[in-house]
């Protein structure tokens, strides 16, 4: 049986390609919500998605922080 290397590698660029951004994006939005620095977070995000499981416990582990408490917009 042969392999092709080409086929894997392919497969790998286009999940780099796919994924990187949707998990930057996923932890950009949920770090407005919850850190007060949401361009670190989807930062790291990002790069944790270059590791699969590492970015889905980071996602996951964002989605269950307590939000920011909200401002008051109407203040006097």
């Amino acid at each position: 049986m042969s392999v092709n290397i080409t086929l894997f590698g392919e497969f790998i660029a286009f999940f780099i390609l796919l994924l990187v951004p949707i998990f930057a994006f996923i932890s950009y939005k949920l770090g407005k919500r919850k850190s007060t620095n949401p361009g670190v977070i989807a930062f790291v995000g990002g790069c944790l998605s270059l590791i699969l499981p590492l970015g889905l416990i980071f996602i996951a582990i964002l989605a269950l922080k307590k939000d920011l408490p909200k401002k008051a917009q109407f203040a006097r």
